[in-house]
């Protein structure tokens, strides 16, 4: 169904024949067409890199505006025809040192995630019901941390719009898993490079819950954009998080060995 709708999507034109001559007809592009084209032109822009790691700061910050800070390491493995692998490592501090999450994304089916923590000395599976929840406190949801595929979403392009010193499609996207902790999504995307440029999350009850801005683009291998940083707030809690990447590194070997449930206890 959905490479049927992308041919819609890409439909500028048909092409008939009548009485011998070929006769060119418009066709109106939907809104929710041309959001659905606008996902996928993104998603293709960052198809190939096979895999990546790369070294996180994740600074937690309360209402009050005390802040803790956390180190990370993060792999990522590109699957064909499927999600993406990633696994998300703790280094520091001390208290939460060799803590790591494992995530095996799906287009399709919900996202399979494990969550080591080395005090218990044991792997915990995150039930799907329970993938709304905050990962390790801070603003970041556990379905937050999985790569966004075309598939996991219904979308609907709402207009044009500046953003910051660029312009952006506003696109509305509504998860297609019924334990999605979100109803409803906007995503700003850049029309010069279709990066994700801010997403506002609504909740349950379509309330306005967090909003993330990404910043500090980077291009790696001529192709390849990741942001610099990455903002949650949240505005019913008065909470916030920031994540800052350092040293990405693309195609370095990994594979599916190192993504593995018992790979987790070594990930220290």
């Amino acid at each position: 169904m959905l490479w049927t709708q992308t041919k819609i999507a890409h439909a500028a034109i048909t092409l008939t024949l009548l009485n011998g001559a070929v006769v060119i007809e418009a066709v109106a592009e939907t809104p929710e067409e041309k959001g659905l084209a606008i996902a996928i032109e993104a998603d293709k822009r960052n198809d190939g890199w096979q895999d990546s790691t790369a070294d996180m700061t994740m600074t937690l910050r309360n209402k009050r505006g005390e802040e803790s800070v956390r180190e990370l390491r993060v792999k990522s493995l590109e699957i064909a025809d499927d999600g993406d692998k990633s696994m998300t490592i703790f280094d520091e501090p001390k208290d939460v040192r060799g803590t790591a999450l494992l995530t095996f994304s799906h287009k399709l089916d919900s996202d399979d995630q494990w969550l080591y923590l080395p005090a218990l000395k044991r792997v915990k599976r995150i039930a799907s019901k329970n993938k709304s929840g905050p990962f390790m406190g801070s603003e970041f949801a556990f379905e937050d941390l999985s790569s966004q595929e075309v598939e996991k979403y219904t979308y609907k392009y709402e207009q044009d719009e500046p953003c910051g010193d660029q312009t952006c499609f506003k696109v509305m996207r509504y998860p297609v898993d019924k334990n999605s902790g979100y109803t409803s999504q906007i995503a700003w995307i850049d029309q010069s490079e279709y990066r994700i440029q801010k997403v506002e999350f609504y909740d349950r009850k379509k309330s306005l819950l967090k909003t993330l801005e990404a910043s500090g683009y980077q291009e790696y291998l001529g192709q390849y954009w990741r942001p610099k940083k990455m903002a949650m707030q949240n505005h019913q809690t008065g909470k916030s998080t920031d994540l800052i990447w350092t040293n990405y590194q693309f195609k370095t070997g990994l594979s599916d060995g190192d993504f593995s449930k018992n790979s987790l206890k070594r990930a220290r």
